[in-house]
């Protein structure tokens, strides 16, 4: 019986590693206190972004974490963490457990990794704040638009001068 409590944790970890290795962004948690009701309203939301929350053990983390090559997760992957984890956003994971976090206290950032590179909380939360994308392209058409305006505000004036 030991070997194949061994063996589907060996699953686990391989399994864990694979998701490290495919996703885009991955957000660690702290999430004690937190009810069943709201931790699923936060499931639910992650799952309508294309990502996915789960809590699993320390100690498959910490090991999947070792395998994906993220070492500097390992010390943060200690009491009760979940992780959330988005294969086509890089945005939408931090910001859902940021803007949960702001109305459920006992969700804390702790670290995460954005693009395979291991991220520190204030790092998370940077990317949690950033504009969406569709305000982003305004401001750059807004910027791209605004010289393009004052040339035509000054040969407007030119015209109205000369007549």
């Amino acid at each position: 019986m030991e070997k194949s409590v061994i063996q589907r944790k060996a699953a686990a970890v391989e399994q864990l590693t694979e998701k490290f290795n495919n996703a885009k962004t991955v957000v660690v948690f702290d999430y004690p206190g937190l009810t069943v009701s709201a931790f699923t309203q936060l499931r639910t939301q992650l799952r309508e972004l294309g990502g996915d929350v789960k809590v699993y053990k320390n100690n498959i983390a910490r090991r999947a974490s070792i395998a994906a090559g993220f070492d500097g997760l390992v010390d943060t992957l200690v009491g009760a963490k979940a992780i959330a984890i988005s294969y086509d956003d890089v945005v939408a994971p931090a910001k859902a457990v940021y803007e949960f976090s702001k109305d459920n206290k006992a969700v804390k950032i702790v670290s995460g990794v954005i693009e395979g590179k291991v991220a520190s909380v204030d790092q998370i939360n940077e990317l949690a704040t950033l504009p969406s994308r569709e305000v982003m392209l305004t401001m750059l058409a807004a910027g791209l638009l605004t010289p393009v305006r004052e040339v035509a505000i000054g040969l407007n004036m030119l015209v109205e001068e000369k007549e």
